[in-house]
């Protein structure tokens, strides 16, 4: 008797509605950092060495980790992301818009 108590107890409590509020914003990828879609950053396939003669030592770098290895560079105002030698995609950092 006791233990079906705590199953219909259980499940009464699990039939009542939660109330989660939560504001939901979409920003098209695109419209990030719209003022910095203008700054020049390394493309897709240069090497290493392209993206350090183009663009100066990066501000840190960070080794490479997984299969196919993945390593990081920062710069002021995005990151470069490699796989082995080569760049895979350059990512703008987030500058709140009253900078």
């Amino acid at each position: 008797m006791r233990h079906m108590t705590l199953v219909l107890i259980s499940a009464a409590l699990a039939a009542l509605p939660t109330a989660v509020v939560a504001d939901e914003i979409k920003l098209p990828v695109g419209q990030q950092a719209a003022q910095n879609q203008t700054i020049e950053r390394p493309s897709r396939g240069m090497s290493l060495q392209q993206v350090e003669a183009r663009f100066g030592a990066p501000l840190s770098k960070q080794e490479a980790v997984g299969a196919p290895p993945i390593s990081s560079w920062e710069y002021a105002d995005y990151l470069v992301y490699f796989e082995y030698d080569h760049v895979l995609h350059t990512v703008l950092k987030h500058r709140p818009a009253n900078q």
